[in-house]
């Protein structure tokens, strides 16, 4: 219904002026695209029918003005468009080198944060900067302290939260407590559950992380979950390193992983064979039955995770017997406690890869071997019973006899890459299946 006014001028001026305020708020914010887009245009008709309605009732009145001021066509998205606060990446005390990999990446500075701990070792954080309507991002893997990192990862997350933050997303590349994501005995806790449950309340917005032991655990929250894959590294670093991959066969060391090695199988077109095992208690492998054909084949064993390796060490025992001529074992999260590297140093290996989702400086620095580890294409060689670098290609040139056991592959790309689409609100299935470059 047209606005009429006893000052059509100045009801004129108005609107315009109104509608000039709601583009610079509608500017402001960064949502209510559709809100706005009815906001503005609820007033250019509302402009254009005062313009009708007075140059109308104007004609019998000779004081009144007879030429019509025009409002131009206003497009609503010249003025409404959404802009995502600014980001800001901080990083908890288990990882910080993932945290710098994840920040050169973006091409950004680490946030600012203090962490520590009390005499009676209660975690303080002080978060250096504002978070005042910031995107931010906490970069905390579930290694080492477990406990005490997954509460300073509440504790910085709830720090934010009532710092005003505009949105808060735990960056978890290994996850803690996943194991334990079901109730398979008696009075067993579901303690993946009560994780989600404490980050959910601390005031996590999102979550990003990479493998989760079993993918139901995103049920577990009631906010987004983006479960990375490490399947796209692990599929450049076979067809790189391994000759023989087109004579290989994806073995899985226990039936859980299932769908993990016949996903690989059938990127690389290759077979799959998986392993049966039964467990006295946790940790300790009772008896493991191979099914597949492995005969004059290269196996490579793909799992998550790893803790004591017992699993994967049987594992490759029992593929050396069925006739494999080489065996290599793939790992997402490499925890490596207790008997881990004896046990691996000790085994069949031709390579144990793992990606850095886990720090593993301090495992590959007890390896006897030579260790390969990639940090932005390049290759820095440390030998442990020498003490000099030297780069790749001279060293293999030189020592040609030489092998390496265990190595790490950089996932960083894929966080911060995770991190870069979530902020500018773009989608992240491109890097379920590939790897950003």
């Amino acid at each position: 219904m047209p606005v009429r006014s006893s000052h059509p001028i100045r009801a004129r001026t108005l609107v315009r002026s109104n509608l000039e305020k709601a583009s610079v708020i509608s500017n402001r914010i960064g949502g209510g695209q559709v809100c706005g887009n009815n906001l503005v245009h609820s007033l250019s008709s509302a402009a254009h029918s005062i313009t009708a309605s007075t140059s109308s009732d104007s004609g019998s009145d000779s004081k009144q003005p007879t030429d019509s001021i025009s409002v131009p066509s206003v497009d609503p998205h010249q003025f409404l468009q959404s802009r995502m606060p600014n980001i800001k990446v901080f990083s908890g005390s288990s990882h910080p080198d993932l945290a710098s990999r994840i920040v050169d990446r973006l091409g950004i500075d680490l946030g600012k944060v203090v962490t520590k701990k009390f005499s009676n070792l209660e975690t303080c954080v002080e978060i250096g900067e504002s978070v005042r309507g910031e995107d931010v991002y906490i970069v905390q893997s579930g290694s080492g302290e477990i406990n005490d990192n997954l509460m300073e990862l509440l504790i910085m997350i709830n720090a934010c939260k009532i710092a005003s933050a505009s949105r808060v997303t735990a960056v978890i590349p290994c996850f803690p407590y996943a194991r334990q994501d079901k109730k398979d005995k008696s009075r067993a806790p579901i303690s993946a559950k009560l994780v989600a449950n404490m980050l959910s309340v601390a005031g996590a917005d999102h979550i990003i992380t990479m493998d989760l032991h079993a993918s139901q655990i995103q049920g577990f929250f009631d906010i987004p979950v983006d479960n990375l894959y490490a399947e796209p590294a692990v599929l450049k670093w076979i067809r790189e390193n391994i000759a023989e991959w087109r004579n290989s066969i994806i073995v899985s060391p226990d039936a859980g992983g299932a769908k993990r090695v016949t996903s690989i199988a059938d990127r690389l077109n290759v077979e799959f064979a998986l392993i049966h095992k039964e467990r006295k208690k946790a940790n300790e492998v009772a008896s493991m039955v191979l099914v597949g054909d492995v005969k004059d084949r290269v196996a490579i064993l793909v799992d998550d995770m790893a803790d004591t390796c017992g699993t994967i060490c049987h594992a490759a025992d029992k593929l050396v017997e069925a006739g494999a001529t080489k065996v290599y074992a793939i790992l997402t999260h490499g925890i490596f406690s207790g008997p881990a590297i004896s046990r691996i140093n000790n085994a069949c290996f031709e390579a144990v890869v793992v990606t850095n989702t886990i720090p593993q400086d301090g495992h590959m620095k007890d390896c006897p071997k030579i260790q390969v580890r990639c940090s932005g294409g390049v290759n820095e060689l440390i030998v442990t019973h020498t003490l000099f670098c030297v780069c790749a290609w001279q060293f293999y040139q030189q020592y040609p006899f030489y092998s390496y056991l265990l190595q790490c592959i950089d996932v960083s790309m894929m966080f911060a890459e995770a991190v870069r689409r979530t902020h500018n609100g773009e989608s992240v299935s491109y890097l379920f299946s590939n790897v950003p470059y």
